[in-house]
């Protein structure tokens, strides 16, 4: 069975008597919810280009202009170095964090699809608030909300995707999520690249076009049905038997059904649930899923390229309309590594595709940083071939992040938590993912400023950390069933010490708890 490094994956429960055929009803959902993907994706996207445009920077923030001016075309670490600039990009990511505990108790009691739609309402309004923007705190007020949105959306829609695949392909179609995403950062930095030659009000375009895929979510979002996990959570038995039989295209799903009505009595015994998650028992869901893989994820440092390659690329002494362009590269190179990863992660599995591309994107950063030490900062034009050297490297990186890391850091998550724990544990999935987000989206000029071509063989060392931590600690989870995952650890080579049989484990906490 497919256990992973190091795993026997054991006998499965019901597995092999699971059955679906793909319909076009489940087709229709998963879409729908994938895009809350694009929300995420376009603000990644749009926020950088903007702070780039000149229009931008003279109506909020007059003095980073003027040092920008000063030094157009030379080579310089620290010309972005500004925390209120870095504040107008990390404050949603700060909001996104805290809503995310919100989220957790809709998601939970009014189900996946009641998350989505708040997150597509909150998210509208934002796009609509720093679209009207006339000073700094609308700006981030209207962040604040774009926040909120990301928030509510990123708790739901990986479990959405999850508990609605078939186990086989779940790979695949949560990753809808992450392909979502890339098209929403390529699509961002196209419209920044239009938007950018439209003076002075370009900048106010490329905020307010967040409102269409906020709107598509939301008529979408009315539309959706709920999971089949979700309504035998909530007690609804026979809307979610009718749910599965309508998504699996067939009327044997007993097996399946079975599974989730266990998955279920189990869940509603736990009026706990973050609680929950620190007992023994889930304590691999604990380390991997909700705090190791989202911090990781962030820790590549391929947010911090995504966030400025505008900014990055004018500092390198490019031009705003040529820095744009290379944005537009970096991030189709993003949209390319989604689609390989989306056709091959459920037959390669979860751990090659993290691997692999880790030892890649550990030599394009020291790469990098190598590069930056020999030939930048020293006050003068790059030259225009190092400087294309540094694209290719930047795109292969993020080709490398696109396949793995970045699609992975979602999926993963969302199919270890068993059912009883999911809402809340993919809630610490996203605080912790928007916390480093928040961090590097605040740091990550200033410690380009200090560090200089340092923060490069910084993150080659984080990825070689975070390597080890995939081959020593994750089980492969293709294939498996998202109800009995959790026999994974049981089997781990390392993780059996700490969880062994649940059944014993279970007995000794209450045990341990009379004492």
């Amino acid at each position: 069975m497919a256990g992973g490094g190091f795993t026997d994956g054991g006998t499965l429960k019901r597995a092999h008597l699971y059955e679906y055929r793909i319909t076009g009803y489940f087709i229709f959902a998963c879409i729908v919810a994938a895009l809350g993907g694009s929300l995420f994706g376009y603000d990644l996207g749009v926020s950088g280009g903007v702070t780039s445009m000149d229009d931008f920077l003279k109506d909020f923030f007059p003095k980073v202009y003027r040092r920008k001016q000063k030094h157009l075309h030379e080579t310089d670490y620290c010309k972005y170095d500004n925390q209120i600039l870095t504040l107008f990009t990390s404050s949603l990511y700060f909001a996104a964090l805290v809503s995310t505990f919100g989220a957790s108790h809709v998601t939970r009691n009014k189900g996946r699809k009641g998350s989505i739609i708040v997150g597509s309402i909150s998210f509208f309004l934002g796009a609509v608030l720093n679209a009207a923007a006339v000073n700094i705190w609308m700006l981030i007020i209207g962040r604040v909300l774009l926040g909120v949105g990301i928030g509510f959306s990123n708790q739901a829609v990986p479990l959405y995707l999850s508990e609605m695949a078939p186990a086989k392909i779940r790979g695949a179609i949560n990753q809808l999520f992450q392909l979502t995403t890339c098209l929403g950062i390529l699509i961002a930095t196209l419209i920044n690249y239009g938007t950018e030659k439209i003076h002075p009000w370009g900048w106010r375009l490329s905020l307010g076009l967040a409102t269409i895929p906020a709107t598509l979510m939301f008529i979408g979002g009315i539309f959706l049905p709920e999971t089949p996990n979700s309504l035998v959570e909530q007690g609804k038995l026979e809307e979610g038997k009718r749910i599965l039989e309508k998504i699996r295209g067939t009327k044997n799903i007993e097996a399946e059904f079975a599974d989730l009505v266990d998955a279920s009595n189990e869940a509603r015994a736990i009026k706990h649930p973050f609680r929950n998650l620190l007992k023994r028992k889930n304590r691999p869901q604990l380390v991997i899923g909700a705090i190791g893989i989202p911090m990781f994820q962030q820790l590549t440092g391929n947010n911090s390229i995504l966030f400025y390659a505008p900014v990055f690329f004018q500092s390198l002494g490019f031009g705003s309309g040529a820095s744009l362009y290379s944005s537009v590269i970096t991030s189709a190179a993003l949209v390319a590594g989604a689609i390989v990863s989306m056709f091959l992660v459920d037959k390669c599995g979860r751990r090659a595709f993290f691997l692999e591309a880790g030892f890649e994107m550990f030599c394009y950063m020291v790469a990098t940083g190598i590069t930056l030490a020999l030939k930048f900062g020293q006050g003068v034009t790059l030259p225009k071939g190092i400087g294309l050297f540094l694209v290719i490297i930047l795109c292969l990186f993020v080709l490398a992040y696109g396949r793995s890391w970045g699609p992975l850091g979602w999926l993963v998550p969302s199919e270890l938590f068993p059912l009883e724990t999911r809402s809340a544990g993919q809630s610490i999935v996203v605080c912790v993912n928007m916390i480093f987000t928040a961090l590097i989206a605040q740091c990550f000029l200033v410690s380009l400023c200090h560090l200089r071509y340092g923060i490069f063989l910084l993150f080659a060392g984080l990825i070689l950390i975070m390597s080890s931590f995939i081959f020593f600690l994750l089980p492969e989870t293709k294939q498996v069933p998202i109800e009995e995952v959790y026999i994974l650890f049981q089997n781990h080579w390392f993780w059996k010490k700490i969880v062994g049989n649940g059944d014993q484990v279970e007995m000794g906490e209450k045990s341990g708890s009379q004492v």
